[in-house]
């Protein structure tokens, strides 16, 4: 794409296109219909914060491919970075020989995750592939069998990680009996709040008191809790910012008992909130790190970053043939040299920008119940009443397609929040224009 055409969307045909009609026939013969696509994209190419489909038509991505692409869609030094490194050395399989890719990356991850630089770190594929190793390694480790996770929590899909995910109830039909041992509580919410999106400043405390003086004393023993598996920004449960004392609390609750603190950071790690890692806006110190989408923009990876102290398995533990190929190493480390040389910074400001103009229209639209993020994290609320906090859960489904047919590619989490998530490398003429359509969707939801 030309440099001239990305100024704005361009819709040329019908949505989807005579061209992308052909690709979803295919799919739908071919391809599990087990993946949840909530519009017909079919994608052609993509540079920076476009994509265009294979009908021509032009779309302001803010997804970044689920919060993958945090450099943009083909950024070109990690262009340049997989090119140079696919004449090289594809594949020799860090599981079984050595090459320095990993073993500096490892290095890497160690210095910009929070706490002592002694740390070690374990390469999958994915967010999913790093979470079933935290679990395994924190069973593991302290010889406990059970977990704590949270309602609303989303750790992937897997049978250890959908064992320990919990915010929506399709994830789990039909896969039952999953991993014993996880216990799921409430969300930096009281457990009585019939709306718990909206945590009440008291909220923090009694939830943890809660695990403390009451879960801890009469259904689960601490002594046998292996972990607590937290995100410090529920994802998929709804773009929840916990009240600032909770990761304190939990922390605090999980050093009394010996429990680990496992740092879910799949989605809001690697600069998405205006931090390398989510859980450094609570000045806390993970245990374990787990790490994915956005650390390789877009080559598979996944990284279970532990205390050195803590990953003591021994050889033949755990192993991935793929975990941490070398291109995908070479993506990451130039990944993190961009995020270091601005884009955190940038995050920062443009997040700031977009909250503040969102705000400004939740003051106008009586639809947006709320709007809160960190970074480049943002998740707005959608209401029917802003009294009653009734989730619009259909005008929530509405205003995504309605922004897919005028080119602003969006996505929901929770039942009824919309998330902005666009690449780290947005300017304010990109966000005027998301904001512009996006204004403009919501007029029409809202006299609907």
């Amino acid at each position: 794409m030309a440099k001239k055409t990305l100024r704005s969307p361009s819709i040329l045909t019908e949505l989807p296109g005579p061209e992308a009609e052909k690709v979803l026939r295919k799919d739908q013969k071919f391809v599990s219909q087990s993946y949840t696509r909530v519009y017909p994209l079919v994608v052609k190419s993509a540079k920076g914060i476009w994509v265009e489909d294979v009908d021509g038509n032009r779309f302001l991505d803010f997804t970044s491919g689920i919060a993958v692409c945090n450099t943009g869609h083909c950024h070109p030094k990690v262009v340049e970075a997989i090119r140079l490194q696919a004449g090289k050395l594809i594949h020799m399989s860090g599981s079984d020989f050595y090459y320095h890719l990993q073993s500096s990356l490892a290095a890497k991850l160690s210095e910009i995750t929070p706490g002592p630089k002694e740390k070690r770190v374990f390469f999958g594929n994915s967010g999913a592939e790093a979470i079933e190793a935290a679990l395994k390694l924190a069973r593991y480790h302290t010889k406990r069998p059970r977990i704590l996770a949270f309602l609303g929590a989303f750790h992937g899909r897997t049978m250890g990680a959908l064992s320990l995910t919990a915010s929506k109830v399709i994830h789990e039909r039909g896969f039952s009996p999953l991993v014993p041992g996880v216990t799921h509580v409430p969300y930096a919410y009281c457990y009585r709040c019939p709306y718990h999106q909206h945590p009440y400043p008291h909220c923090s405390i009694a939830c943890v008191d809660w695990i403390r003086e009451d879960l801890f004393k009469r259904s689960l023993p601490p002594e046998e809790v292996a972990a607590i598996f937290v995100e410090p920004i529920q994802g998929e449960g709804g773009y929840v910012i916990p009240p600032p004392e909770f990761h304190q609390k939990l922390y605090k609750l999980a050093k009394d008992f010996g429990i680990l603190f496992v740092d879910d950071e799949v989605q809001s790690g690697m600069g998405r909130t205006g931090k390398m890692m989510a859980i450094e806006h609570w000045g806390v110190v993970p245990d374990i790190i787990a790490l994915a989408k956005g650390i390789a923009s877009g080559m598979p990876l996944g990284a279970t970053v532990s205390q050195s102290e803590v990953m003591d398995w021994v050889p033949g533990s755990h192993a991935s043939t793929f975990g941490g190929n070398p291109i995908s190493c070479r993506a990451a480390l130039t990944t993190i040299e961009l995020l270091e040389e601005g884009l955190i910074k940038n995050a920062v400001r443009m997040g700031e920008y977009l909250l503040e103009k969102l705000k400004g229209l939740q003051r106008r639209f009586s639809l947006i119940g709320d709007v809160r993020g960190k970074g480049l994290m943002i998740g707005i609320e959608l209401v029917k009443d802003p009294e009653t906090k009734e989730k619009a859960i259909e005008e929530r489904n509405q205003i995504i397609q309605a922004c897919f047919e005028k080119g602003l590619l969006i996505l929901g989490c929770g039942e009824n929040v919309v998330r902005f998530i666009p690449p780290l490398i947005i300017n304010q003429k990109q966000a005027d224009t998301a904001l512009t359509i996006f204004e403009e969707v919501l007029k029409k939801v809202a006299k609907a």
